[in-house]
């Protein structure tokens, strides 16, 4: 019996489906071994999958247009008498129980695996897409027989691709976090506006209140916010919702990675109260011990990394807010105060916002305001 299942062959390393772009055979038509059967396309480069063995394509999977997970059948291959029923089921059978296609290079000379050189059609098809001689790997397998790990182990020693150190899985909050900015790049527009602060004012408040300066941005944002209510909104569908309630999360690195404690009604909290609150939600996030409740209902988050020597950076938006305020670090410079020149303590903020909601003028004007506060501590509800 000859059945040879073909599939949509991997491609690349990152690759994990493919769009079938033509047959080059119709269903019923004999096939020659090594042809070009069908067309394919990955990450804008075009292949051509060739017919392993002669026979007649007795049914095609996936019609042109398609797109196509990586190893899932697109065809089949049979002899002359074989039967459609029989082909049904062997298109459900797992990949191992029967051979399949590999893909060419539409362009480029192709490395010939040389008689006497046994390799699995993974390590093959590795070495075909980088254009290694198997003759120079040496196989670890049954019998000496080249697999894919060799490949990979031999592209490693001559610098084809990076060593590496470890493999670390992409799980839990990492996952999370990743799944969140992923989101807010493909559906926000993100656009940035800087904006520098003089702090010397600001820097004079810890002597009397025990407040960082992460409070502070706190407590000055959640005022700009009640006179900029569409910067505390979300694009739900075809509505923008702009939030009653001023919820400020603050975003904090943790062992366990990224968490985004919420201070609920910032806007009615005093400097003092939001330091008190922080402080706990800090600790607490730290330990590992916040409560969902804590890290939900966020209506607008703030980002510092100005503890770490950054200056200016472009935050992404935390869904579904519409802003998010990226903070740096405090730098004594010279300006012009007056016509003289003097050093102040400068900080710059970035504040990034998502287009479709928010146009630049008012979100400059949000920003405006967060700076006129800051620079007049008189401003703040100490």
């Amino acid at each position: 019996m000859l059945v040879i299942r073909v599939v949509m062959p991997r491609l690349s390393l990152t690759m994990k489906e493919g769009t079938v772009v033509q047959w080059f055979k119709r269903e019923g038509e004999t096939v020659q071994k090594g042809e070009p059967l069908v067309e394919v396309l990955s990450e804008k480069v075009t292949y051509d999958v060739e017919a392993p063995v002669s026979g007649v394509l007795r049914k095609i999977f996936a019609s042109e247009g398609v797109d196509v997970p990586v190893a899932e059948t697109i065809g089949i291959i049979t002899a002359l008498d074989e039967e459609l029923p029989e082909i049904e089921a062997i298109a459900r059978l797992p990949i191992e129980a029967v051979e399949e296609a590999v893909a060419v290079p539409e362009r480029g000379v192709i490395e010939k695996v040389k008689k006497g050189i046994i390799a699995s059609p993974a390590a093959k098809r590795l070495a075909r897409d980088y254009g290694i001689d198997l003759a120079n790997v040496k196989g670890t397998g049954k019998e000496g027989r080249i697999v894919e790990e060799d490949v990979r182990r031999f592209m490693e020693e001559v610098k084809w691709i990076p060593r590496v150190r470890e493999a670390i899985p992409l799980t839990g909050m990492r996952k999370t976090v990743a799944e969140r900015v992923s989101l807010s790049a493909r559906t926000a527009p993100h656009s940035t506006i800087i904006m520098e602060v003089d702090m010397a004012n600001a820097m004079r408040l810890p002597e009397k209140v025990l407040a960082s300066y992460t409070d502070m941005l706190v407590n000055a944002v959640a005022k700009a916010l009640l006179e900029h209510p569409i910067m505390n909104s979300t694009l739900e569908g075809e509505q923008i919702k702009v939030f009653q309630d001023i919820n400020i999360g603050v975003a904090i690195a943790t062992e366990r990675g990224l968490v985004v404690p919420v201070i609920r009604s910032a806007d009615k909290k005093s400097l003092k109260e939001i330091a008190l609150i922080m402080k706990e939600l800090v600790e607490r996030a730290r330990q590992g011990k916040i409560a969902r409740e804590e890290v939900t209902g966020g209506t607008f988050t703030i980002t510092n990394l100005g503890m770490f020597g950054v200056e200016t950076f472009t935050p992404i938006i935390n869904p579904p807010e519409t802003a998010i305020l990226g903070v740096g670090r405090i730098v004594e410079k010279p300006v012009v105060i007056g016509k003289e020149i003097v050093i102040r303590p400068m900080m710059h903020l970035s504040l990034s916002f998502d287009h479709r909601v928010v146009d630049g003028a008012p979100a400059a004007q949000f920003l405006q305001k967060v700076k006129q506060i800051l620079e007049n501590s008189d401003l703040m509800s100490v």
